[in-house]
């Protein structure tokens, strides 16, 4: 097994040269500080809207080597968050904020066909399903919620045996099917856009770190300077170092491990018509099938992050992925003896609400909040922050995720004690309930903070 910092999606994607570090003084009109999904949407936008726009992009690596060419490529709406958006900001809101989210995951679809991009994008249902009594129904306020808003096609109820018609896992217990979702490679995604905005010339400085951003949008990286009308900030986990923000997000890491090509076991499950599927637990496995045939599962219980800085114990983590094995094996026993051949992993930004959170401190605007939820998301994302840095306003500019009321974490070092040990309960918490024990007043107590504490945490 290949244990990488980057994964296997930008293995197959191939390598790409990086682009010049910025050297010097430059103005533009734009500058987008990170060369993710969403700083480079922001960009795709921005030029949909101004063709002639002058646009530079500062990565300190390399475009789509962070979080957006690792995930699990799960191109998820925001129905999910149905209920929180009701409560949150009203049924209209809610409603809107949903329909621009569909929006996205068909957008994404839309471009890569009309780019002649390969991401491998595939529209397919997701599940959402229980593998333990206690889960059973956890599902039930968003499928209520879809039906208050007038979309209750959009998630639906379903039974085990509807389940394990499409993925015959032992484990399943009933779930739920949301109906627009689709699949990725996520690094193909993040490398296309890329190429296309060089295309475009939008001048991107990769291998960049930039150490000081100004509201009034002037950039200071180690080797230069911009100057523009407007800064966007899009950096994910890493927002949570910049001033201002800190106490926005929380940093948590995630990791997933990937079979060999077995389609013979696919067959085997039923499991061929492209579901994404995930647990209703807090940290939660995730799990999709590739167009080789392979199994990309994920777990969402790796490390705490402290701030924003970075960490190997957040990218490179053994137990965590010896874990996630385990995990891989109890939901399919038929990949005992199957090899897993690469690993990986990384942090992502969690929000306090589960939704991402986009707004504007003078002339900069800024999007971070994906929750490890970013694919679609981060299209919607890029239209919103396109139109803030041009002074546009719009219906997607008056969604209920721009300038939301605001909930914060704890500052440091709070934040990673506590984090991590509400983690740890939530960890016990599920073992206790896969083996069909009760956890325990401690755990249940410890596990229970953040929802007594008005917070939402993964899933």
């Amino acid at each position: 097994m290949l244990h990488t910092r980057h994964g296997w999606w930008l293995e197959e994607a191939g390598e790409v040269t990086p682009t010049r570090p910025l050297e010097g003084d430059t103005t533009a009109d734009v500058v987008i500080v990170g060369g993710g999904y969403l700083g480079l949407w922001t960009a795709w936008h921005l030029l949909a809207l101004e063709p002639e726009l002058d646009i530079v992009v500062l990565e300190t690596a390399v475009c789509g080597h962070g979080p957006s060419g690792r995930n699990g490529g799960f191109c998820e709406t925001l129905w999910g968050d149905a209920p929180t958006l009701r409560e949150r900001a009203g049924d209209p809101a809610a409603l809107a904020v949903c329909r621009a989210s569909e929006d996205a995951v068909r957008g994404i679809g839309s471009w890569c066909e009309a780019n002649g991009v390969d991401a491998w994008y595939r529209q397919a249902p997701m599940l959402q399903v229980a593998t333990t009594e206690s889960q059973v129904g956890s599902w039930d306020t968003i499928v209520h919620a879809a039906a208050q808003l007038g979309a209750p096609e959009q998630v639906v109820a379903v039974s085990a045996e509807d389940v394990r018609a499409r993925c015959a896992s032992p484990l399943l217990l009933g779930g739920a099917l949301y109906k627009l979702n689709a699949t990725v490679q996520p690094a193909r995604l993040a490398l296309g856009l890329r190429a296309k905005l060089l295309d475009r010339r939008v001048r991107i400085h990769e291998r960049t770190e930039v150490t000081r951003l100004g509201r009034e949008g002037d950039v200071e990286t180690r080797t230069g300077r911009v100057r523009a009308s407007s800064a966007v900030l899009a950096v994910n986990s890493a927002a949570a170092g910049f001033p201002g923000y800190r106490l926005s997000l929380a940093v948590a890491s995630s990791h997933i491990v990937l079979t060999e090509p077995i389609p013979e076991v696919l067959e085997e499950l039923g499991w061929t018509g492209g579901e994404a599927i995930v647990d209703s637990r807090t940290l939660v496995h995730y799990m999709r099938t590739t167009r080789d045939g392979r199994i990309a599962f994920g777990w969402g219980g790796g490390a705490m992050g402290f701030g924003g800085r970075a960490a190997d114990r957040l990218e490179l983590a053994p137990d965590v992925i010896a874990r996630t094995r385990e995990s891989l094996v109890r939901f399919f026993p038929q990949l005992r003896g199957c090899a897993v051949t690469h690993a990986w992993g990384g942090p992502i930004d969690v929000s306090p609400t589960h939704l991402p959170i986009f707004g504007s401190r003078g002339r900069v605007h800024h999007g971070f909040g994906f929750t490890g939820n970013g694919v679609g998301p981060t299209y919607l994302g890029g239209e919103i922050l396109a139109r803030l840095a041009l002074d546009r306003r719009d219906e997607r500019t008056s969604l209920a995720i721009v300038e939301p009321g605001r909930k914060f974490f704890p500052p440091e070092p709070f934040r990673y004690v506590g984090g991590s040990l509400i983690r740890r309960a939530l960890l016990a918490k599920d073992a206790a309930e896969d083996d069909g024990r009760e956890p325990g007043t401690a755990v249940d107590l410890a596990a229970s903070l953040p929802r007594r504490l008005g917070l939402r945490l993964p899933r």
